[in-house]
């Protein structure tokens, strides 16, 4: 997908301030059983193809308004990803804002995921 150049350059300040990992890393991470919430911040429609396992759903719409009644502990660990890695950016820096403390985005993102091969929910 051909982003603008001012969304591009959103996401490139909000990754400035935001802690990143990559979609080989997250795997490990779910088949050793490591706890830790995933949550999908893509929009419904595209929840709706498809979606990676033991995750939520807080779209980039919502997360900032429904976060805090999802998840209560500002000190859990939240792994947030998006189609790509961009969204899920803007959103870990809109949570760390609000006093979330260990937030990452997942660069590479449900694309990312699916083109690895790995597994996923429809």
């Amino acid at each position: 997908m051909k982003h603008s150049r001012g969304f591009l350059a959103l996401v490139s300040d909000a990754k400035q301030r935001v802690k990143e990992t990559n979609v080989p890393e997250i795997w490990e991470r779910v088949q050793a059983g490591e706890k830790f919430h995933l949550v999908d911040v893509r929009e419904d429609n595209e929840w709706a193809r498809g979606r990676l396992p033991a995750r939520k759903h807080l779209g980039k719409g919502i997360i900032e308004r429904d976060i805090e009644t999802t998840i209560p502990d500002h000190d859990a660990e939240i792994v947030l990803y998006c189609g790509g890695g961009y969204r899920s950016a803007l959103a870990a820096d809109a949570l760390q804002k609000m006093g979330y403390t260990r937030v990452i985005s997942m660069d590479g993102g449900y694309r990312g995921w699916t083109e690895a091969g790995l597994p996923v929910e429809k």
